[in-house]
């Protein structure tokens, strides 16, 4: 007699996809993987939703997130209201000391504690942190190579000097999911503005991360057709750069998930943030999304 056929219900279908999950979550249970959010996914109400439900998921089943965020739409906007306009070199936003006023409170507050807020609504603990916080990220003006051996001054830009894990380890131990928005302290007490891109990388080689996801506002590194790009080496990346396919804004992103492949983290991938639940479907199905970086 033959066995009854059942039919692929939305019911059938999630109950395969759940399926699909479970060696993911088997491998990740534990594991620290740092998620960098911006654009349309830090605008859009819906994907901003989605968003926090997918970090409460990915800690519910074991996985310890943490979350850094930029704002560069939010911030445009701020600048606009008060008659300045957003200058950037290199993929970096000048900063002098009006427009960093604006980034604290842009990403130290606004953008910062809406996600907070987004998350603790979906069943989850988050709790928000600048670099300031515990001295959490130490950091110096950031200088940029300029013509014939030059240097840009972006005024109150800055790199990492070093990153102080125990804060994020502390939270992690509590159930807390932490969201760290991208500024500095310099020894002499000068906040400094970061690349949302560099600090997610950074923090993602001091913690050891399994993974370093980079939502973006593209499906991932295109080439001059527009086709995506994935499993992209040191070498690849070097020509792309060369050749103008990879640049501004993208340039850091690149830069900050090269590094992070090189000095440890297991896999660096740079997804479509426009794309509901593609942090879900990174690092929870056999598919994926978005452009894989190697290390070689």
């Amino acid at each position: 007699m033959n066995a009854p056929s059942v039919p692929q219900t939305d019911a059938a279908l999630k109950a395969r996809v759940l399926g699909e999950a479970l060696p993911y979550i088997q491998r990740f249970h534990g594991k620290t993987i740092v998620v960098k959010v911006g654009g349309n996914a830090m605008i859009d109400d819906a994907l901003k939703a989605g968003f926090a439900r997918d970090l409460v998921l990915l800690k519910l089943v074991g996985m310890n997130p943490v979350v850094v965020h930029g704002g560069g739409p939010q911030i445009e906007q701020m600048l606009a209201r008060l008659g300045k306009k957003g200058e950037f070199v290199q993929g970096m936003r000048v900063t002098d000391r009006e427009t960093m006023d604006v980034v604290e409170m842009v990403l130290g507050g606004q953008v910062n504690k809406e996600v907070v807020e987004l998350v603790n609504q979906a069943g989850g603990k988050a709790v928000g942190l600048t670099g300031q916080d515990g001295v959490f990220i130490r950091a110096r003006k950031l200088l940029l190579p300029g013509k014939e051996n030059g240097r840009i001054d972006l005024g109150q830009v800055g790199e990492i000097e070093s990153i102080d894990p125990s804060i994020i380890s502390t939270l992690e131990q509590g159930g807390f999911i932490p969201v760290v928005a991208p500024i500095g302290t310099g020894a002499d007490g000068t906040t400094y503005n970061i690349n949302a891109d560099l600090v997610a990388g950074k923090l993602a080689e001091v913690l050891r991360a399994e993974k370093l996801i980079v939502l973006t506002n593209t499906p991932g590194v295109l080439d001059k057709d527009g086709k995506l790009l994935t499993g992209l080496t040191p070498k690849r990346i070097d020509d792309l750069v060369a050749k103008g396919v990879i640049s501004g804004g993208m340039l850091p992103k690149i830069g900050s998930a090269l590094d992070a492949a090189r000095n440890g983290v297991k896999s660096v991938h740079i997804i479509d943030g426009r794309v509901p639940h593609a942090l879900l479907l990174e690092v929870m199905t056999d598919q994926g999304v978005g452009t894989l970086i190697k290390s070689k």
